[in-house]
């Protein structure tokens, strides 16, 4: 009996300890895999990251980002009949029913509702191939050179695909924007009772987002985001067995290797100088960044407060990393 009580006690308490995602041992890594800082878009891991791939329902970030950006979140949406029915995950959308833009944006986040992505592409450019045409320009004004979409949702289409690489500078982008980090870091949407699909934000510390994904053809696919130590970590994995696993097993890597370092601070005068901005930017212990004056004369000129005087240039090992006009104090 004594030794039925003790059993028992232990079990209470081990159901109060968080449970680890990451299974004993490395994780399976994925096909593509790339891990960028948002604030500085440095690249802090890269596997296969340039290779084109399908990306299932990580797609609904781009979708999700364009119509944040260009509709009104209280507009009125009646659902299409394209918009019913649509094959694969689904909030179960019926012709005629009315949501407004941001019940329809939780859907398709939270839910992954293909149906959702159909009404919103609708909504915003009419079609979808419209819808996919804008989606392919925006992602190219992200940095996202190398991807093409012919869906606003991810189901299987020839030439519709992206990088591991571009999938993270759009989602860097997209994290950016208030409306969307709240809406992908919400566990549950009360207003319509949908739960988030990502288990990732109640299994690791500082996860905020994004979007999971699948289908046969693209795999398992995760995009992640989390904010440790003032540094936010976007994570992109592309057919991956184990994309949660994963994650965390390069965020706890990556979280340990890096340090988000204030390099320019524009409420300080800078050798005599002002700047407009603020930088900062992930480095390893080892690391060094070289920060110089250009342009700047030693001529006995007049000088007239505001005027740009040269430049800060800051660089890591050969590359430059950040430049900002030196204004006179």
């Amino acid at each position: 009996m004594k030794k039925l009580s003790l059993l028992l006690v232990f079990l209470i308490l081990a159901s109060l300890v968080p449970v680890r995602i990451a299974a004993a041992g490395a994780a399976t890594e994925g096909r593509a895999e790339c891990v960028v800082e948002v604030t500085s878009r440095r690249f802090l891991h890269e596997k296969n990251a340039e290779m084109r791939l399908p990306m299932a329902s990580t797609t609904k970030i781009l979708t999700a980002i364009i119509v944040i950006e260009d509709c009104d979140p209280a507009a009125v949406v009646t659902v299409p009949e394209a918009a019913e029915g649509v094959e694969g995950s689904s909030v179960y959308l019926k012709a005629g029913e009315q949501y407004t833009v941001e019940d329809l944006l939780y859907g398709l986040m939270l839910r992954s509702g293909n149906d959702c992505a159909v009404a919103l592409a609708l909504h915003h450019s009419g079609s979808i191939r419209a819808f996919a045409h804008e989606m392919t320009r925006r992602a190219e004004q992200m940095g996202a050179e190398h991807s093409h979409f012919e869906n606003p949702h991810g189901l299987p289409s020839v030439g519709h695909f992206t990088t591991a690489r571009d999938l993270a500078l759009v989602a860097a982008y997209a994290m950016q924007n208030e409306t969307f980090r709240k809406i992908v870091s919400t566990k549950y949407y009360e207003p319509r009772g949908w739960k988030n699909k990502n288990k990732f934000l109640s299994a690791y510390e500082g996860a905020n987002g994004i979007k999971t994904g699948f289908t046969t053809a693209a795999g398992r696919c995760l995009v992640t985001s989390a904010q440790r130590q003032g540094m936010t970590l976007v994570s992109v994995l592309l057919n991956c067995p184990q994309t949660y696993e994963r994650t965390e097993e390069l965020f706890d890597g990556l979280y340990g290797q890096y340090q988000m370092t204030p390099l320019l601070d524009a409420s300080s005068p800078f050798e005599g100088y002002e700047v407009k901005r603020s930088f900062a930017y992930p480095l390893r212990e080892e690391e060094l960044a070289d920060i110089r004056i250009e342009g700047v004369t030693t001529m006995p000129l007049p000088e007239v407060k505001g005027e740009v005087a040269g430049q800060v240039l800051i660089s890591l090992g050969n590359r430059l990393i950040f430049s900002e006009n030196l204004y006179i104090m």
